[in-house]
């Protein structure tokens, strides 16, 4: 039967697949190294599992032990599948900057997870390497996996993610981007190809705000500022990175990051992580300075899945003010001008009592109603306009709408630029909102101001 005797078995043996679409003008081939198709999801399998592996010759770790480390939540989840496989208890320290869906999945695996503030600095009691340090150290029969110093972190990646581009790419292989983060993909893949071409470069992809490329370039250890890219970079220099086999590295900012990781999913069908639009940027500017020649591989370290409530989010780019200009359309602002309020859309209909529409106004505190009907905008009750025409006649409360509303609001699709429905409102006090010729919502001046 052609069977795996467990999910340990699928780890590496990653395809590489040729970018199109992003890549069009550049005449180097680019090429992603799928890591995201990894049982857990990223890059990360690998080294869980042979952390635990090296630890057991070791005896380092023990029957019915508990690994303990500081992770950003993708190594995390390599050790947990490993550790749910050979009976082993988990503690994890994560950063506040995680998103929840890499938290939500560790605890699925059975892990605890500690979070801890992401502001902390590393000589801080708080700050996440040290907590788990210290948890180690209180826990019974505990093992500390320490990624940033372990050797088996870049050992798993000189034994099987460096020999998998080489073979995969005929050793035609020119140039490999990776991230620093712990420092063991392109410290262990890095070597491998190096000494098998020593003229291969390899390229590290590190956010503004890491320190790797100042201390490169100078030996200086500067101070680091805040990112919101996830699992890559750092504040301080650790073990793991080796400075030795990376030829240059690009600094990438976040907005560049996020929105390189947005193009990959919705150009390539690829979905992914912020760290690997830091690295497609940095292969990208390395590849268009390239001849039809050369062969660009670049790490896809995790999948989309676990930023869902982050960069691939609207609502989130929006908040972090990262979203493109030519993606800020009229669902951005509806979307976001709705969030956690209901009902989305409140209408009358033309037949229904001018009370009827009055008690509407008030229950739901709003100024405008739209007349709606049969997916048609007919026309509106205007807080003022009505308020004057009450005074003037109050018998009209028991008139039906159609006999006191105004002038329809504009109808715009969700899709449109939001610049169009600022158009619009220069006419109108709102606009409603299609999607897909229903209409869904209403947008005021108010709304837009403040999404503004």
């Amino acid at each position: 039967m052609q069977v795996h005797n467990s999910i340990l078995e699928l780890f590496g043996n990653t395809p590489l697949i040729r970018l199109n679409k992003i890549t069009r003008g550049i005449r180097a081939q680019v090429f992603a190294k799928m890591e995201s198709m990894n049982p857990g999801g990223s890059i990360k399998d690998r080294i869980g599992l042979n952390i635990i592996l090296d630890a057991e010759k070791r005896g380092d770790i023990k029957p019915g032990g508990t690994i303990v480390e500081a992770t950003s939540g993708n190594t995390g989840i390599g050790l947990a599948l490993a550790a749910a496989v050979k009976g082993y208890k988990c503690i994890f320290v994560m950063s506040d900057k995680c998103s929840v869906e890499k938290v939500r999945y560790l605890k699925s695996l059975g892990a605890d997870v500690v979070i801890v503030p992401s502001t902390a600095k590393p000589n801080s009691p708080e700050y996440y390497v040290n907590t788990a340090e210290r948890i180690a150290k209180d826990t019974p029969n505990s093992f500390y996996a320490t990624q940033y110093t372990n050797h088996s972190n870049p050992e798993a990646h000189y034994k099987t993610t460096g020999p998998e581009i080489w073979e995969q790419t005929d050793g035609k292989i020119t140039h490999f981007v990776a991230s620093l983060g712990t420092g063991g993909t392109i410290s262990g893949a890095g070597r491998f190809l190096k000494e098998k071409n020593q003229a291969i470069k390899v390229i590290g992809a590190d956010p503004y705000g890491s320190i790797f490329k100042t201390f490169k370039e100078s030996g200086v250890v500067i101070e680091g500022t805040p990112y919101l890219v996830e699992g890559i970079g750092q504040e301080r220099i650790v073990e793991n990175v080796h400075f030795k086999y990376i030829d240059e590295i690009l600094n990438i900012s976040d907005k560049d990051s996020f929105n390189m990781a947005r193009r990959l999913a919705r150009e390539e069908g690829i979905f992914t992580g912020g760290s690997t639009g830091t690295i497609l940027c940095a292969a990208i500017k390395v590849a268009k300075e390239l001849d039809e020649n050369a062969i660009v591989v670049f790490t896809v370290c995790d999948t989309g899945e676990r930023y869902l409530s982050k960069h691939h989010s609207d609502e989130w780019m929006r908040e972090k003010r990262l979203l493109e200009k030519d993606k800020t359309t009229v669902s951005v602002a509806y979307q976001t001008k709705i969030s956690g309020r209901l009902p989305k859309l409140v209408t009358a209909s033309p037949g229904e009592l001018v009370s009827a529409a009055l008690r509407k106004m008030e229950e739901f505190n709003i100024s405008h109603l739209p007349v709606i009907e049969n997916n048609n905008s007919l026309g509106v009750i205007n807080e003022t306009e009505i308020m004057s025409k009450l005074i003037e006649n109050p018998d009209l409360v028991n008139k039906k709408v159609s006999d006191v509303m105004g002038k329809p609001l504009p109808v715009v699709d969700e899709q449109d630029d939001v610049k169009n429905a600022i158009k619009s409102l220069k006419k109108s006090p709102a606009v409603l909102v299609s999607e897909y010729g229903n209409i869904v919502g209403i947008l005021t001046r108010y709304d837009v101001l403040d999404f503004v």
